[in-house]
């Protein structure tokens, strides 16, 4: 519904071509989950520290919660569901599968989408480094170690089917 305060926002979620008529203050993550019915991506602390609501906006993992609707407009956003369009499970979904990262499966989506845009822009990543930059996404259930393990085993993988080259 537009109405005198609402702005139309467009955008591209997971490849589709989205709008919504949101008011100035309505966040990403509301219009996304309460508009759009893009229900993986979870409300967690609404403060921008835990993660659980992380999208990649044009490739960069950002906090739906901090980020308002209207910031999104003309942008291409990927939830968790778009890292394999289709239903099946993308290499690093498997890798977290594997390696028991995925338990209770609240902060899985953050931790997903951060992990997949560092390995997008570093291929082959230290342990270090992968800790670094998931450091914004908190878990309750794994101590993170096989989090590493999974995002380490999807680069490996990675590697080995390209040559080496990421």
């Amino acid at each position: 519904m537009n109405g005198p305060d609402r702005q139309r926002v467009a955008f591209t979620v997971n490849g589709e071509d989205r709008e919504a008529w949101v008011l100035p203050h309505d966040t990403l993550l509301d219009v996304l989950r309460d508009t759009l019915g893009c229900y993986e991506v979870r409300y967690g602390c609404g403060e921008g520290v835990c993660g659980t609501c992380t999208v990649l906006l044009d490739g960069e993992p950002v906090s739906g919660c901090l980020l308002l609707a209207v910031q999104a407009d003309g942008c291409s956003l990927v939830t968790v569901r778009g890292l394999a369009p289709g239903g099946d499970l993308h290499p690093l979904q498997a890798c977290f599968l594997r390696n028991g990262a995925a338990q209770c499966g609240f902060c899985t989506p953050g931790m997903l989408l951060t992990a997949w845009a560092l390995l997008r822009h570093e291929p082959r990543p230290s342990r270090a480094r992968i800790r670094r930059e998931l450091v914004g996404n908190l878990c309750r259930c794994t101590g993170y170690s096989k989090i590493l393990d999974a995002v380490e085993e999807h680069a490996a993988q990675a590697a080995e089917r390209t040559g080496g080259h990421g």
